[in-house]
């Protein structure tokens, strides 16, 4: 897949799923199929296709924006549930051929919905197919709603596809209530709000290499420093081991977010995982840990026995669950 940050390196023509998508989740799915659906028709005319006349075919794209809108006017660092690297992997899975990263400045936060309309997206975008959720605001102060990009956008010719607000258990699906979900420890729900397991993606560094010695070797995962953690504790998970030569999926394992209180007593948090009846050297090695179900809260024990023991169980519960779910 593409991915650039400027719109003069951009393929054009584009039919263009718009907004943050934060997350990808079932929601923000249903908007992007709409630009996967008949590439090869969007962009032609009635005459071109009753002719069999050649058209250049659009470049199915998201068009997202770096950093993300919030953080730039609270000038707050924003926690994701998907940094840009993992947006674009999991873009790529659904077939998108091309995401653009528009940086999210002074300049584009001034712009008006007319102005991005005429700018961005037909001069620059060439666009021929839009596609947007039914909340979806833009422009100065978000004053642009999904029915003025459509007016605006039909100006032009250009179709847009407003998908309706998707929904579970009667509430609508978005990235704000799947991170109160793993805040809470609710993991089978942001799971099923994601339509995947929820995954931390990061590169095994040399920690304290506490756990080899009490019996359980733990990778050290270093992620991306806007990466949105779930509630600190243990986890039942499955691995996905990158290599230049060789990948290794869905290895069982058992993580832990904290901060070790009963080993040291540290106050810098770290991210560990355990890999269940695998052994090999992963330093450096990019791990992919998709997160199944959360097993308790992070606890201190009276003594390193105690923690050992509860480790076991843990790894046990671990063996358990992924057995059922094969």
């Amino acid at each position: 897949m593409w991915v650039t940050s400027s719109t003069t390196t951009a393929l054009t023509p584009t039919a263009i799923a718009l907004g943050n998508f934060d997350g990808v989740h079932r929601g923000h799915q249903r908007v992007v199929r709409s630009i996967l659906s008949k590439p090869l028709e969007i962009g032609r005319s009635y005459v071109e296709r009753e002719s069999s006349a050649p058209s250049e075919s659009p470049h199915a794209t998201v068009v997202t924006f770096n950093p993300h809108p919030r953080e730039f006017f609270t000038g707050q660092n924003q926690k994701l549930l998907t940094p840009p690297a993992e947006k674009s992997e999991q873009l790529k899975l659904l077939g998108v051929e091309q995401l653009i990263l528009l940086p999210f400045d002074r300049e584009m936060a001034a712009l008006s919905p007319q102005a991005f309309v005429d700018l961005i997206l037909v001069e620059q975008l060439r666009v021929k197919h839009i596609s947007i959720g039914a909340d979806f605001r833009f422009g100065y102060k978000r004053s642009g709603t999904a029915a003025d990009l459509r007016s605006l956008a039909g100006k032009y010719g250009i179709d847009v596809a407003i998908a309706p607000l998707q929904t579970s258990q009667a509430e609508r699906i978005s990235s704000s209530r799947i991170r109160q979900a793993l805040q809470d420890g609710h993991l089978e729900t942001a799971n099923q709000l994601l339509g995947r397991p929820y995954s931390l993606t990061g590169t095994v560094v040399i920690g304290q290499q506490l756990g080899r010695t009490i019996g359980f070797p733990t990778a050290n995962l270093k992620l991306p420093e806007n990466k949105f953690l779930p509630r600190y504790g243990v986890y039942s998970a499955r691995v996905s081991i990158s290599t230049t030569s060789d990948c290794f999926s869905s290895i069982p394992a058992a993580l832990n977010i904290g901060c070790r209180p009963t080993v040291s007593g540290d106050v810098a948090l770290t991210v560990e995982v355990h890999l269940l009846d695998w052994s090999g050297d992963l330093y450096g090695k990019t791990l992919t840990v998709n997160l199944e179900q959360f097993l308790r809260p992070e606890q201190k024990f009276s003594s390193l026995d105690a923690l050992k023991a509860q480790i076991s169980r843990d790894c046990q519960t671990t063996r358990e669950l992924l057995k059922e779910r094969i």
